[in-house]
């Protein structure tokens, strides 16, 4: 009774009021409120009741560990339970007040107690989200978890630098199904240099060397399994593949005209105008938009930022690397004349990759 009256008040009094009044010790005194606290929680939930109520439930919990009158574990396995039995849209709303108190669960009164709790809460909570649907509320958790350990929490590093395999790019590999050198052809007949839409409109196109078609597409494409799994590169037959896509890729960069500065401004009044913003989590492998990503500065910034992190895992020192990972003369020449090839083509800062080198 005393805790559904500090609910309907939300006041913390009726319960300090009535734990000096039972009988036993603090410790039976604990986990009789803690029981309490749980079962008002489990009526709240069957009975439907707004996030508002079963918040002001965990608030109390949190006041009733502060004032010591429950365990210090009670708010998070309220926060479990509540996490585990509401839908998704509702789980957004508590998620909120789990991130808005980030500072309480830091302090020494909650952090030991609750630092598991809430770790499992938030891998639970990712495993019911989808990657692709729900890429905002994922990225939350992980930015919470991130605020809420430090940096030498063992739970967060990749001790044994594993890669995640699982992370395949999809494209289309069946070459009878791909229209871009039909494409070409057609633009080829016409006396096309280049794509529409490429150059400025006081500028004249300038062409390409290497016809975007399909064979380049499934060249470019094909790389992302070498930065995916980094280990391939130490192959003798799988190198020579990496270095022969890998040449052709840079060399389209260099001689593929970017988006001029019109265009790009174009393109922001868009993203502007066209209402809510979309992130797109894994790279769009449509071939339709081949030609417009290799003349989009973004884009191409970012695959010249993983080779170059590509380049520091196979020159650097790395643990768990096998002794058999070595690199030859050739190659380490290689690779250093195409780090400065990105670094002038690209404009990312010297600086990023030594960052990255400290973790």
């Amino acid at each position: 009774n005393s805790t559904r009256d500090a609910l309907i008040n939300k006041n913390i009094k009726p319960l300090l009021s009535t734990f000096s009044q039972l009988a036993g010790s603090e410790n039976e005194k604990k986990c009789t409120l803690d029981q309490a606290f749980r079962v008002i929680l489990e009526e709240e939930i069957i009975t439907r009741a707004s996030c508002e109520n079963v918040l002001a439930i965990i608030s109390l919990a949190i006041g009733g560990v502060t004032e010591g009158i429950c365990t210090a574990s009670t708010p998070f396995v309220l926060l479990g339970d509540v996490l585990d039995c509401l839908p998704l849209d509702q789980c957004d709303t508590i998620f909120t007040f789990v991130e808005k108190n980030v500072a309480t669960w830091k302090s020494n009164t909650f952090y030991s107690a609750g630092k598991n709790y809430l770790l499992r809460m938030c891998n639970d909570l990712l495993r019911r989200l989808s990657k692709s649907q729900n890429t905002v509320f994922c990225g939350r958790i992980q930015l919470f978890l991130a605020r809420l350990f430090p940096l030498s929490e063992k739970s967060g590093l990749n001790l044994q630098s594993q890669f995640n395999l699982e992370n395949v790019t999809v494209f289309n590999t069946n070459e009878q199904e791909s229209t871009l050198g039909q494409k070409h052809i057609e633009d080829r007949d016409e006396g096309m240099e280049v794509e529409e839409g490429e150059m400025g409109d006081d500028e004249a196109p300038t062409s390409c060397s290497i016809p975007i078609d399909y064979n380049l597409y499934r060249k470019f494409w094909s790389l992302q399994d070498y930065f995916r799994n980094p280990v391939q590169c130490y192959e003798k037959i799988s190198w020579k593949t990496f270095l022969k896509y890998s040449e052709e890729v840079l060399a389209v960069f260099k001689s593929y005209k970017l988006d001029d500065t019109q265009a790009s401004r174009k393109k922001l009044e868009e993203l502007k105008t066209g209402g809510e913003h979309v992130y797109f989590a894994k790279f769009l492998t449509s071939e339709k938009l081949m030609d417009l990503q290799l003349s989009d500065s973004n884009f191409r910034r970012h695959i010249l930022l993983q080779y170059l992190i590509l380049f520091q895992y196979l020159k650097g020192q790395v643990k768990f690397k096998s002794s058999n990972y070595v690199l030859t003369d050739e190659q380490s020449l290689w690779i250093e004349d195409t780090t400065k090839s990105v670094y002038q083509v690209s404009s990312v800062k010297t600086s990023v990759i030594k960052n990255l080198e400290i973790w």
